[in-house]
């Protein structure tokens, strides 16, 4: 099973800390967030890495290489400006993802769940995560086939999931929102959910990295 990580955004909300730094490089601990995905999926034994490309791509190109050091292989899709936003990204990397399911990582949290856990899941899944407070309204919820809903209790779309290509099948390229994709697939029961407890952050504000950076990660 290959991976993807989503990591071409501008991530204005973190002010002057991207100004010259794409977010997934900016660091927790002795590594950056990226660096950290990558190593935990490859630890899991998922090597075959895509990263999307846009803002400062260069930069991340630059610190990841091919992988090697992490026992991984990455390919790059290059979205150009701006970046294609997150099913626009899938679609345009779906030709280095191939035909079968792939994992989804959001570059930008930080978490010590398992990748891996999601490689036997049978159909695409979500993994969902107790409401943090920037959040507290939720995003989906799970019905007792554990299923995921509209209806609540809401929980949090944690930014990692197990996608089926179909998903994506007869949407034109271009810049398009994962949402209206999830709401389909959730329409039609082909989603599931996972809920986890565990450490789980969106470093997606100062505020939030500097509560990352506050704990111990490794």
């Amino acid at each position: 099973m290959k991976a993807m990580l989503l990591a071409a955004g501008r991530g204005e909300r973190m002010g002057p800390l991207t100004a010259e730094l794409p977010k997934p490089l900016l660091t927790v601990g002795e590594r950056t967030l990226i660096e950290r995905h990558v190593a935990r999926l490859a630890a899991g034994g998922i090597v075959d890495v895509v990263v999307n490309l846009s803002y400062r791509g260069a930069q991340i190109r630059a610190a990841l290489g091919d992988g090697g050091r992490f026992g991984a292989r990455i390919a790059y899709s290059e979205e150009g400006e701006p970046p294609l936003e997150t099913a626009g990204g899938i679609i345009h990397a779906l030709r280095l993802l191939g035909p079968g399911p792939f994992l989804l990582v959001n570059a930008d949290v930080l978490t010590d769940f398992d990748p891996a856990t999601l490689s036997a899941a049978p159909e695409s899944t979500l993994v969902l995560v107790p409401n943090p407070p920037h959040n507290a309204r939720g995003d989906f919820g799970l019905d007792a086939d554990g299923y995921v809903s509209q209806q609540g209790p809401l929980l949090t779309y944690g930014g990692i999931a197990k996608l089926d290509p179909e998903l994506f099948a007869g949407l034109l390229p271009g810049r398009r929102p994962l949402k209206p994709v999830l709401d389909a697939a959730i329409e039609r029961r082909r989603l599931k959910g996972l809920r986890y407890d565990g450490r789980w952050l969106d470093v997606g504000t100062p505020e939030r990295l500097a509560a990352a950076r506050a704990l111990r990660w490794d």
